[in-house]
């Protein structure tokens, strides 16, 4: 028995372009109510504390966050922490020139920052080279002639840079110099605070 109202290829058609149109309203919908958010960069973990940081603990507790110690570095090397305002270097893009009256030290009102004797006795981290991106072996000698406390040499029998963690402060300069003059950092500053917990 024929149907009075045939289901043909237009109604078919009519329904849908209807369905597609929901559909799209539909996920226009969902995109209003949650929209996507912006993938924030997560922040870097390889900052090192300025010249004379107390032990991290004791220096977070010290450390009032006034700012005085960057206001005072003549270089603009320490800036401060995001997240926590707590004064912080990044030794690739502004290291430590390590001035001989370390004005960071004298601004520093809570002890967050200890005096030192001299510059040698100043530890914010130790210089770490990746062997197989340094270009010593082919010439490159930028960081050590640019390391203020005779840090780094160059074993000629094996043709590598050598660190002597003893002198080494953790100033930052060979990594920012390594930066400037190669496509790849072989050389960068493990922070203090990383040494003590390797060594747990």
């Amino acid at each position: 028995m024929a149907s009075n109202s045939p289901y043909g290829r237009r109604d078919f058609l009519k329904d849908s372009v209807v369905s597609v149109a929901k559909a799209a309203q539909e996920i226009a919908k969902s995109q209003e109510v949650a929209p996507e958010r912006p993938v924030l960069a997560p922040m870097r973990t390889d900052w090192l504390r300025p010249p004379g940081a107390a032990e991290e603990a004791l220096f977070l507790e010290r450390c009032t966050q006034c700012g005085d110690c960057a206001k005072v570095c003549p270089y603009g090397s320490i800036t401060s922490h995001p997240q926590n305002g707590t004064p912080i270097i990044f030794a690739d893009q502004m290291p430590c020139y390590l001035c001989e009256d370390v004005p960071c030290i004298a601004s520093c009102a809570t002890e967050a920052l200890l005096p030192v004797e001299g510059r040698g006795q100043i530890r914010m981290g130790l210089a770490v080279v990746s062997h197989r991106a340094c270009t010593a072996g082919q010439g490159c000698h930028a960081c050590a002639s640019k390391c203020p406390m005779d840090a780094l040499s160059m074993d000629f029998d094996t043709q590598q840079l050598v660190v002597t963690a003893e002198r080494c402060v953790g100033c930052g300069l060979c990594e920012q110099v390594c930066r400037t003059v190669n496509d790849r950092v072989a050389i960068r500053v493990t922070p203090s605070r990383s040494l003590a917990q390797s060594f747990l």
